[in-house]
């Protein structure tokens, strides 16, 4: 049975068959793709703009029995068209010829190979997503729209991530306007990119050459968290034992995408596991030493951590605002620490606590904030050794867990 609305890729290098168009009485798309493709005399075209007077078009066309024919860029069942036409009017009812993706063409004119890319979108989104997922990841393609160009990105990794390199490519497939420019993100934030813009690549050059792979995705994800304390660089045992760590992590939910901070972060053992579930995250210390620490331990781990030498609150007004925040230390400032970060944070703040004294005023703090509040006491006893090959339990010291939460925010824009 044949299928009535045909949507053929095209754009970065693929010319639109003619016989694909032959029989159509009907061709949408892009103004650009419309002029480039050799369509019959007389045929019904509307430019592709608005995307709901388009599909109500085509809908009427197809309840008639006549063929529309749908154009678009690269490869359209890639954050493309499909996905809207098959919701209006089945998947049943499509016939999808894939032309070549801009972002494996943006890859192929560089040499390099994208199996273990991260791809986000950030057209018609907030770009915060695209930027978290840059810093987070080693090799990372960003399909732009407007507001969220080479020069958004830029603006925002020059400030925390500014070792990382910038592919833009632009125009993919025209032989006369195609580009692909090698940029910093200060030199991309700098200057005005215009509407030709196919897709921009973020690299840590570092990382991007990873070893041969079975699974296509990121370079990898982690067998475990809460990791032994032996894992971690750190001072006098000052680090989040890895049972208070466990329940955290689990509050604090950290995935591709988010931005974490990790305040007060000591050994930075917080940041790190984030980072490792695929977080962008700042880890904020006033102890120098403790800052060397925190980048070794990253480097151990192979993660990227941005960490911020200064005491908080008063250096969280450099940062964007995180989805959720691990409060580790603080002192007799605690309190305002945890005001501050709650009515940055929007979606989690937890908060670790030694000392019973300081529990009603953090709770206070979320509760004001308009945070859900909940919490508990965690008390544990490891397995030690003793001579005779015998084994006690030894005690950890009790640890107090508050978490706030708010309405979690819906994934958006990211391919793994």
């Amino acid at each position: 049975m044949s299928r009535p609305i045909t949507v053929v890729g095209t754009g970065t290098g693929s010319p639109v068959p003619a016989e694909a168009t032959a029989r159509a009485d009907l061709v949408v798309g892009g103004r650009r793709h419309l002029d480039a493709a050799a369509l019959p005399e007389g045929v019904e075209r509307i430019v592709l703009g608005p995307l709901a007077p388009a599909l109500d078009a085509i809908e009427q066309y197809v309840a008639d029995g006549r063929r529309v024919v749908v154009l678009a860029s690269g490869d359209p069942g890639f954050f493309g068209i499909v996905r809207a036409l098959a919701e209006r009017f089945g998947a049943d009812r499509l016939d999808v010829v894939p032309g070549v993706s801009s972002v494996a063409a943006a890859f192929a004119r560089l040499g390099l190979t994208w199996e273990d890319a991260v791809v986000v979108s950030a057209h018609g989104r907030d770009p915060r997503t695209a930027v978290q997922v840059c810093r987070a990841y080693p090799k990372v393609a960003v399909l732009t729209g407007p507001g969220a160009g080479p020069a958004e990105l830029g603006a925002a990794l020059a400030r925390t991530a500014p070792g990382r390199v910038l592919v833009v490519a632009s125009a993919l497939g025209d032989p006369v306007r195609e580009r692909v420019e090698r940029v910093t993100p200060a030199e991309a934030a700098g200057r005005d990119w215009g509407p030709a813009v196919s897709v921009v690549l973020c690299l840590d050059e570092a990382r991007a050459h990873g070893p041969v792979r079975t699974l296509a995705g990121p370079v990898r994800r982690p067998a475990g968290w809460a990791l032994d304390e032996a894992d971690f660089a750190h001072r006098d045992s000052m680090i989040t034992k890895f049972e208070v760590r466990a329940l955290a992590l689990a509050r604090l939910g950290p995935r591709p995408g988010d931005l974490v901070w990790d305040v007060g972060s000591g050994s930075g053992s917080v940041a790190v596991e984030c980072a490792r579930l695929g977080a962008a995250v700042s880890a904020v210390e006033k102890a120098a030493d403790g800052v060397g620490r925190i980048r070794a331990n990253a480097a151990a781990h192979e993660v990227d951590v941005h960490v911020v030498h200064g005491s908080a609150p008063d250096v969280l007004g450099e940062l964007d605002d995180p989805d959720a925040v691990f409060v580790g230390g603080g002192g007799r400032e605690l309190p305002g620490i945890v005001g501050a970060c709650a009515r940055r944070a929007r979606r989690t703040v937890v908060v670790a606590m030694a000392a019973l004294d300081r529990v009603p005023a953090a709770r206070a703090a979320l509760t004001d904030a308009g945070f859900d509040v909940d919490g508990v006491l965690l008390q544990s006893s490891r397995l030690a050794p003793l001579p005779g090959d015998v084994t006690r339990l030894a005690a950890t010291n009790p640890v107090f867990l508050l978490w706030g939460s708010r309405t979690p925010v819906p994934d958006e824009g990211v391919a793994l």
